[in-house]
C-alpha cells in the first residue's frame, strides 16, 4: 500500500458527526461528481476507483438523506484494468444538490465552495478532508521530494480551496495540467499540517518519523561532503606547498632561508596531509612554541613567492 492509501484508509474510518459529514460529502461530490439532467429528472453521480470510498459515500448519503443509490461497476481498459465505480442518486437529487451547495445558477456545478457549509472549523477540516479523499495524493516521505496535491474541478473552486487552506496556515499553489487544475504543497512542514488538519494522525506520525530520518541522513551526508571537500582542499594546498619546497631546496642554498621558513618546511614535509590548523598544533611539540595558523599561511605564501621568483630566474 502507498502512503496516500494508508492516509485515506485512516481518514475513511474517522467517526464524523453529521454537520461535518455534510461538508465532507459536499467536497466529495464537488470534486468527483457531476450533475445529469434527463427525461427522468435531475440526478447526481459520483465516480471513483476506490471501493472503500464508495462505501463511505453511500453510508454518508443514507445517514444524511435516507435515500437509495444506484451503483455501477465498470472495468477500465487502462489504468491496470481497475474497476470504476459510479454512484448515482436520483431520489431527492435536486434537494441534495442545493443543500450541499453544489450548483450556482450563474457559475454552474462545483465552480466555487459554498461558505455556508464552512461556518465551523470542524466543517472546514471535514471539507478539506473530503477533497483529499476524492483526489488527493502525497509522495511517500522517503521519496526524493515532498509533494502533496489535490485535483479540483474549476479555477474558482481551486482559489476557494487555497483560501481555505490558508486559514489553517497551509500555503498552497495552483497549477493547470492536462487532467485538470491541481492545488499543491511542496513544503514538508505544511504537508504535515495538512495531515494534521484532516485528522490523519497515524499518517502524520509516520510522515514525521520518516521526515526526521530523511533529514538526519541528509544532514549527515552534507557534513560528510563538506568534510570531504575540506580534506580535498587541504591535500591540494599541501601538494602545492610540497612542490614549492622542492623548487626552493633544489635551486637555493638552504642557508639563505630564514628560520621561519625552515620551520614551515619541516612541518609540511613531516606531515604532508595535515591541515594548517593541525600543523599549528604540532608546531608546539617541535619548536617549544606554537606557530599560529595565520602565521603558517603567511610563511607558505612567502615560500611560494620565493619559489616562483627562483623559477623565473632559472628559466631566464
Amino acid at each position: 500500500m502507498s502512503f496516500t492509501s494508508d492516509a485515506k484508509r485512516e481518514l475513511m474510518h474517522l467517526d464524523t458527526p453529521k454537520c461535518c459529514r455534510l461538508a465532507e460529502t459536499a467536497a466529495l461530490f464537488a470534486v468527483n461528481g457531476h450533475l445529469s439532467i434527463a427525461q427522468g429528472g435531475v440526478s447526481l453521480t459520483f465516480q471513483t476507483m476506490s471501493l472503500p470510498l464508495v462505501r463511505k459515500l453511500i453510508a454518508s448519503v443514507k445517514a444524511l438523506y435516507g435515500v437509495d443509490v444506484e451503483i455501477v461497476r465498470k472495468q477500465q481498459q487502462k489504468l491496470h484494468k481497475k474497476n470504476l465505480y459510479t454512484v448515482t442518486i436520483r431520489d431527492k437529487a435536486h434537494a441534495i444538490i442545493n443543500e450541499l451547495g453544489l450548483m450556482d445558477e450563474t457559475k454552474g456545478f462545483a465552480q466555487d465552495i459554498d461558505s455556508t457549509l464552512l461556518i465551523k472549523e470542524c466543517d472546514q477540516r471535514a471539507f478539506l478532508r473530503g477533497v483529499f479523499l476524492a483526489s488527493g495524493s502525497i509522495n511517500h516521505p522517503r521519496s526524493s521530494s515532498y509533494h502533496a496535491e489535490m485535483t479540483v474541478p474549476s479555477r474558482g473552486f481551486a482559489e476557494a480551496l487555497i483560501d481555505l487552506m490558508k486559514s489553517f496556515d497551509i500555503p498552497a499553489r495552483m497549477h493547470e495540467k492536462k487532467r485538470g487544475l491541481m492545488v499543491y504543497i511542496k513544503e514538508s512542514e505544511k504537508i504535515a499540517d495538512l495531515l494534521r488538519v484532516t485528522g490523519a494522525t497515524k499518517a502524520l506520525l509516520t510522515f514525521e518519523d520518516e521526515r526526521i530520518k530523511r533529514d538526519f541522513v541528509n544532514s549527515i551526508t552534507r557534513v560528510m561532503n563538506m568534510e570531504l571537500a575540506n580534506q580535498n582542499k587541504t591535500l591540494e594546498a599541501a601538494d602545492k606547498q610540497l612542490k614549492d619546497i622542492a623548487v626552493v631546496e633544489n635551486l637555493l642554498d638552504p642557508s639563505q632561508l630564514p628560520d621561519t621558513l625552515h620551520e614551515a618546511i619541516f612541518l609540511r614535509k613531516k606531515y604532508p596531509e595535515s591541515s594548517l590548523s593541525e600543523l599549528s598544533e604540532l608546531s608546539a611539540e617541535h619548536f617549544r612554541k606554537r606557530v599560529s595558523k595565520s602565521g603558517l599561511n603567511h610563511r607558505f605564501r612567502n615560500l611560494h613567492a620565493m619559489a616562483m621568483e627562483v623559477l623565473d630566474e632559472y628559466n631566464d
